[in-house]
C-alpha cells in the first residue's frame, strides 16, 4: 500500500485558525488536526457516499473532513467533545439544517437514540489514539446503526485488527473485530498530514459490520467472554488460561478437538467458535469478566 501524496498540507492555515480561536491542541483530548485536503478527499471516497446516506463524523475538530463530507451526505451528525470547536461548528453550519452538532464525548452518546430507527449511518472519524479501541468496540456493538466505518487509527492498532493466528499482533481485538466485521484496506497517512505531528504512523481502514458473523456460535456473549479471558493470559497454554471459565478445561478442549497445550494466539476464529460452543454445552462457565472494551 503506497503512501498517498495528497495536496500540500496547509499547516499554516491550521495554526492560524487555532491562534484565531486562542487555542492550542489539547493533549488530554489527543488532538491532532488533519491538515491535508488531499487525504481528506481520499477518506471521503472510501466512505462511498452518493448523497443519500446519513453520516456520523466523530471528532470533526476544525472541519477538514466535514467540508468534504457535507456535499455527499443527506444528513450529517458531528460529535465533538471540545466545547470551543463544537461552538465553532454550530456557528459555521447554523444555516444548514441537515447538519447536527452534538457536543459530547462519543463514548457517552447513545448511538441508537441519536440516529433513531432510520437506515444505518456511515461513520467517518479521525479518532484520538487513546480512545480508538473503545470507540470501535462501541460502534461494533450497534451493527444496526452502522453500515460502514472509515476510521483513522494508529497503524499499530490497524495491524492488530487484521492480524492472523500465530502472529505477534494477533489478540482479542483481532478475533472480536473479525467476528463482528469485514475489514478493507484504506490508506496510510504520515505524521506530516497533521497539526501537531503525532509520534506514530496512522492508517485509514474501512470496517463493515457483518450481516451475520462468519462463524456461527450458540452464545455470542460467551464467545466474547472466552476470547477476552484467554487473551489476558496469552502466553499460557489453554488448559491453564481457561480455568477462570471452567473447572476442567480439558473437557471443552477435547470436545472442540483442540490440543490443551496450544496457546490462545494460535486459535482461528472457527476454533474459538467451536470452543465457545463446547463451553456452553458444559453449562458451568463463570461471568466474572468485565464487558468493557477490548484493549488487547
Amino acid at each position: 500500500m503506497r503512501e498517498p501524496r495528497g495536496t500540500p498540507a496547509p499547516v499554516g492555515a491550521v495554526r492560524r485558525e487555532l491562534a484565531r480561536l486562542g487555542r492550542h491542541p489539547r493533549k488530554r483530548l489527543g488532538q491532532h488536526f488533519l491538515s491535508d485536503a488531499g487525504i481528506a478527499r481520499r477518506i471521503v471516497e472510501l466512505a462511498q457516499l452518493d448523497g443519500t446516506q446519513r453520516v456520523l463524523e466523530i471528532g470533526p475538530g476544525l472541519g477538514a473532513l466535514t467540508q468534504q463530507l457535507l456535499p455527499h451526505a443527506r444528513e450529517l451528525w458531528l460529535i465533538e467533545v471540545d466545547r470551543d470547536l463544537a461552538a465553532r461548528l454550530r456557528r459555521q453550519y447554523e444555516e444548514q439544517p441537515q447538519v447536527h452538532v452534538v457536543e459530547a464525548d462519543v463514548l457517552s452518546v447513545d448511538l441508537a437514540a441519536l440516529l433513531g430507527a432510520g437506515e444505518p449511518a456511515v461513520v467517518v472519524a479521525n479518532l484520538p489514539y487513546n480512545i480508538a479501541t473503545a470507540v470501535l468496540t462501541a460502534l461494533l456493538a450497534h451493527p444496526r446503526c452502522v453500515r460502514r466505518m472509515v476510521l483513522m487509527l494508529q497503524r499499530e492498532v490497524v495491524e492488530r485488527l487484521r492480524a492472523q493466528p500465530g502472529t505477534k499482533a494477533y489478540a482479542a481485538l483481532s478475533v472480536l473485530t473479525q467476528f463482528a466485521a469485514r475489514l478493507r484496506p484504506g490508506l496510510r497517512v504520515g505524521p506530516e498530514a497533521f497539526v501537531p505531528r503525532p509520534k506514530v504512523e496512522s492508517e485509514v481502514i474501512v470496517v463493515e459490520p457483518h450481516a451475520a458473523p462468519p462463524v456461527r456460535v450458540a452464545d455470542a456473549t460467551l464467545f466474547t467472554r472466552l476470547v477476552r479471558t484467554v487473551f489476558t493470559q496469552r502466553r499460557k497454554q489453554l488448559v491453564n488460561s481457561l480455568r477462570p471459565l471452567c473447572s476442567d478445561p480439558t473437557v471443552p478442549l477435547r470436545a472442540a478437538n483442540i490440543d490443551p497445550m496450544r496457546r490462545p494466539e494460535t486459535l482461528s476464529l472457527t476454533e474459538f467458535a467451536a470452543l465457545s460452543d463446547a463451553l456452553g454445552m458444559m453449562g458451568n462457565t463463570t461471568s466474572r469478566l468485565s464487558d468493557g472494551s477490548v484493549d488487547d
